[in-house]
């Protein structure tokens, strides 16, 4: 279930299948493997499905900002896998951005909240029909920082869309137990999901030999 997800009118058919992404990160995990990528890796899985029906809301000229686990955002957005796949190998895995096709991610918890809603103030000053979705964790979405960037956004009316991808963790530690098993209500205008990976959360769960 993608809770609030309705609200937001499909502009597109996706380019992608599940498979196709599902595909694509089996190719990542066998460079990995092979010992290939000398960088960090965060793999995605076992949202596919909710991914694929998100990216019927997202134009071609949206940007997309992403966190550390960014594979599959950048595909949604309509970067060729084949660059894709070239920034993973050059150890860029966690840190994907092409401001010509406007997306961005970063691996600093909350980092690209703060950069997302300047897009959106600058789309606002300029007068056009863009958008701006930005991803984050779960632990992401109880910070202060996403509170305060969701009410600024809200209060002067920005084109800034938040999807919440919820897999309970925070690297290694539950959310839940860091707020003392409360979690903050999910607003009516906010995008959430919850998903479980088959990954842990850096690499495939094999020890790789460089």
């Amino acid at each position: 279930m993608i809770k609030n997800l309705e609200q937001y009118p499909i502009v597109r058919e996706p380019h992608l299948t599940s498979e196709d992404l599902l595909k694509f990160e089996d190719l990542i995990v066998s460079h990995w493997e092979g010992g290939k990528i000398r960088g960090p890796v965060h793999l995605s899985n076992g949202n596919e499905n909710q991914l694929i029906e998100i990216s019927k809301r997202i134009n071609p000229t949206d940007w997309v900002f992403s966190t550390w686990r960014s594979h599959y955002h950048a595909l949604i957005k309509g970067l060729q896998p084949e660059w894709v796949e070239n920034q993973i190998l050059q150890g860029k895995s966690i840190t994907i951005c092409n401001q010509k096709d406007r997306f961005y991610s970063s691996a600093i918890v909350g980092g690209t909240l703060s950069i997302a809603l300047g897009v959106a103030k600058s789309i606002k000053l300029k007068n056009t029909q863009d958008k701006v979705w930005c991803f984050l964790g779960d632990m992401s979405f109880e910070s202060g920082i996403f509170y305060e960037v969701h009410k600024y956004a809200r209060n002067f009316d920005l084109p800034l869309y938040f999807i919440v991808e919820d897999n309970g963790v925070s690297t290694y530690t539950p959310t839940e137990v860091t707020w003392n098993g409360i979690k903050r209500d999910i607003p009516n205008d906010v995008i959430w999901y919850e998903y479980k990976s088959k990954y842990p959360h850096y690499g495939s769960g094999k020890w790789i030999a460089f």
